[in-house]
């Protein structure tokens, strides 16, 4: 036992030694926080918008400083026809165009949106926000419930995707690099042939990734709560527990590419391409799941960072108990146990 702890606080240590792999496994968490919650961010704000009206009535202006005292929408300037305003819209001196008919205070007429479609998802953002300002959610016209996420921010959604990606590429990814960097430099041989068995050497040299893991884990969590407001509605013992065989998981990985790659270069590059880019295309993490092809939705299927992804959103931003993400748990307690299986197979492989 000595031994192995020996081991544990020598990979520990060469870990503290290296200021690059701190700086990327503290300094990175940090970033993509603040990126996400604060630059990369779908929600709307300050939309520019061109008002065409042809009579401007007391309901009508009513309406109109309702926009623009809404954080959503700049009122940048009016016109007298749709034409004009498509015109304003074409030469980017705004975003969206609210078209007031001329019956509109008497409820005899409607109102037409003039978009710019470039980026389909926030103007059809732009236009839902506007519809709800338009027809006044006190009144009877609308009734809207926005459940979970009252103020419909972005971060809501990122944070626990930014935990499944970070953990997943620094359990992985770190795990397998170091591993491999030991047989680069011909040490692997010297660690198996010591009095302690191979299995607890490679342990031991998963451990201080684990805490690490950990470390990143609440760091992220105090961002969200007290950083970019995000609440823990959940149990926090659960969402530990959940994450705990999410790095498990991770670390298998990590031991998986070890198995199979001979460079460092070589793991990174499985690394990043095995996992980084399905996490960001198939995980949910950036795109809805339900709206890829069929066969994309088969392979999503297999992305262990979607199951964690899930169950953090209902831990978290929903506050359901663990009973309602049991289907996730399995899945990703599976899967832990299929590839930690496969990767111990191959490396005792290796070493026969």
């Amino acid at each position: 036992m000595k031994q192995f702890i020996s081991f544990v606080i020598k990979e520990a240590k060469h870990i503290l030694r290296d200021k690059r792999t701190m700086l990327i496994l503290f300094g990175m968490p940090v970033v993509m926080m603040m990126l996400f919650g604060f630059a990369i961010t779908t929600d709307v704000r300050d939309v520019r918008t061109v008002v065409v009206t042809s009579q401007m009535d007391n309901q009508t202006q009513a309406v109109v400083e309702r926009l623009a005292q809404s954080e959503y929408f700049t009122i940048t300037q009016t016109a007298r026809t749709p034409q004009e305003a498509e015109r304003i819209i074409r030469s980017q001196k705004a975003d969206m165009a609210v078209v007031f008919a001329n019956g509109f205070a008497s409820k005899k007429g409607g109102v037409q949106f003039i978009v710019d479609g470039s980026d389909p998802n926030m103007a059809q953002q732009w236009t839902n926000y506007a519809q709800q300002v338009i027809l006044n959610p006190q009144s009877s016209l609308v009734n809207m419930r926005m459940l979970y996420n009252p103020q419909m921010k972005s971060a809501y959604n990122f944070v626990p995707a930014i935990m499944g990606m970070l953990l997943m590429l620094i359990c992985a990814m770190m795990t397998s690099i170091s591993i491999v960097r030991e047989k680069e430099k011909g040490t692997m041989e010297v660690l198996l042939v010591s009095p302690v068995k191979p299995l607890m050497v490679i342990i031991a040299k998963a451990v201080p990734y684990m805490v690490l893991a950990f470390c990143i884990l609440i760091t992220i969590l105090l961002m969200a709560r007290f950083v970019l407001g995000v609440p823990l509605q959940g149990s926090i013992l659960w969402i530990l527990f959940v994450s705990t065989i999410y790095i498990l998981l991770a670390l298998s990985l990590g031991l998986l590419i070890s198995n199979i790659a001979q460079t460092q270069l070589v793991a990174l590059l499985m690394s990043a391409m095995v996992l980084l880019m399905p996490v960001i295309m198939l995980s949910g993490m950036m795109f809805p799941i339900e709206s890829m092809p069929q066969i994309l939705q088969w392979i999503a299927a297999i992305v262990p960072p979607r199951y964690y992804i899930e169950a953090m959103r209902k831990l978290m931003i929903m506050g359901l108990g663990i009973n309602e993400v049991m289907k996730e748990v399995t899945i990703l307690s599976v899967m832990t146990v299929v590839v930690l299986t496969v990767s111990l197979k191959m490396f005792n492989t290796r070493l026969e």
